[in-house]
């Protein structure tokens, strides 16, 4: 008679052992491969979002004030002075020039249609005044690098508002308001303090081109040395900054910019390419292909 036998407790622990160094190899496969498809189809949306802000300066003769929009309110009806969810949004690109509200979401994004959120402008340049310059600014073969060509805010001056100033400015309208969702106007980070929700895309950044002038000398704006990179301009250079896009960024410390190429830019005149995090991170709308 053939006597029956188990597995022994060494034969059991060795299989178990197997499946889960298997499964410590094969997870870290599948996340980085999940990871590299969503970064391609944020890549694609960002280039969707270049034609279309392209279409509308052909229409409109500028480019749009937001990529998705503003918070906007009912103002009819029985759900009068509640947001509007974003999806069901009619605002500059979408759904005319953009079909889908996809197209504003990083695939890391969960937040709902109805999230929404101020922000504050990303961190300045550090680099010191006059050591900063790419580009000559004026055609004198010297490459500029001024005060009123730097950015106007920083993190710590408030919140952003509809006309391009600061809630602490006294030409202040109002604090404007995001739709959370809206990946590319707005995005939150990781940042000392916790985590902190900043502006991605603006049309105007500096100190001549918001216009800081215009408190003193109401009806002035911009500057012949202003850094010509800025949506707000007439004809700004193809390697303007419009938005980037954070997302993937990683971090370490809990709240420090890890470095390697996450986040991912999108300039005026090419395709959104991977960028280094850290730069991204301190140098914000200056960077350069």
């Amino acid at each position: 008679m053939l006597k029956k036998r188990g597995f022994t407790l060494i034969e059991l622990l060795v299989v178990i052992a197997i499946i889960v160094i298997l499964t410590a190899i094969i997870f870290p496969v599948f996340s980085r491969a999940k990871n590299a498809a969503n970064r391609s189809a944020d890549i694609s949306r960002m280039n969707q979002l270049r034609a279309a802000i392209q279409l509308y300066k052909v229409d409109q003769g500028a480019f749009p004030p937001a990529l998705l929009g503003y918070v906007t309110l009912y103002s009819a009806g029985p759900q009068t002075g509640n947001v509007i969810p974003a999806d069901q949004l009619k605002s500059y690109l979408f759904p005319r020039r953009v079909g889908g509200i996809d197209t504003f979401m990083s695939k890391r994004q969960q937040d709902e249609m109805l999230d929404i959120t101020t922000a504050v402008y990303p961190p300045a340049d550090p680099r010191a005044l006059g050591t900063g310059g790419e580009w000559d600014l004026d055609g004198d073969g010297i490459v500029d690098d001024p005060a009123g060509a730097r950015q106007a805010y920083g993190p710590g001056d408030g919140e952003v508002c509809r006309n391009g100033f600061v809630t602490s400015s006294s030409l202040c309208d109002m604090p404007a308001e995001f739709y959370l969702v809206s990946g590319y106007d707005v995005a939150s980070v990781e940042a000392f303090g916790g985590p902190r929700v900043e502006r991605r895309y603006g049309l105007n950044w500096t100190w001549w081109g918001i216009g800081l002038d215009r408190e003193s000398t109401p009806g002035s704006l911009g500057s012949a040395l202003d850094d010509p990179h800025q949506l707000g301009y007439l004809d700004p250079p193809g390697n303007t900054v419009v938005t980037w896009n954070s997302f993937h960024r990683e971090y370490e410390n809990g709240n420090q910019t890890k470095k390697g190429v996450q986040d991912i830019v999108l300039f005026l005149d090419g395709s959104a390419k991977a960028y280094d995090s850290i730069k991204m991170s301190t140098r914000s709308w200056r960077v350069q292909p």
